[in-house]
């Protein structure tokens, strides 16, 4: 069985204690492992989840102790509304083989991420301010805004390495 490796911030580590695993880390499946912080709007915890190999991102909003039990679902479906949105066509048999279960893990200290998504939080700051509250946020938009900004991947700094995260998980889901 496939599975996905979520590695935590050290403030949603403490949130979600019960989900942490520290035992023999297993392989992270073909999306590889993505990162998880934690952020709030209006007083109520979001996530934003991050792709390590593609800068994809994805956010589960209000998420409460009780829908714990319950986060792979939320997760698989959210991942899947949002490739839908993104104009990745997929079947959602194909997305819950892809994810398979999901390992919740410590910090692995990847700063490389953690900075990419603390750019990412500061740009959804910046748009949030257009919206009263947390309902009248589209959030599959402003998702797919922060997956649409250019990234580099490869060594070189040639402009044939830009692309976007969308453009990455599709050549990822495709192959």
């Amino acid at each position: 069985m496939t599975r996905t490796t979520i590695h935590t911030t050290k403030k949603l580590e403490k949130q979600v204690k019960k989900l942490i695993q520290t035992d023999k880390v297993t392989d992270s499946g073909v999306l590889g492992k993505w990162n998880a912080t934690v952020f709030h709007i209006e007083r109520k915890k979001c996530w934003l989840l991050t792709n390590g190999l593609t800068k994809y991102n994805l956010i589960l909003t209000d998420i409460r102790a009780a829908d714990l039990n319950d986060i792979e679902t939320i997760f698989k479906n959210a991942f899947y509304g949002q490739l839908i949105y993104d104009g990745i066509i997929v079947n959602y048999e194909q997305v819950d083989n892809l994810i398979g279960k999901l390992d919740f893990r410590p910090t692995d200290n990847d700063r490389s991420t953690t900075g990419f998504q603390n750019q990412r939080l500061h740009e959804l700051d910046w748009w949030k301010n257009d919206f009263v509250n947390l309902k009248n946020m589209p959030i599959r938009d402003l998702t797919n805004r922060m997956n649409r900004g250019p990234i580099h991947i490869g060594k070189g700094r040639k402009m044939s390495d830009f692309t976007d995260s969308i453009e990455e998980m599709r050549r990822l889901i495709i192959k």
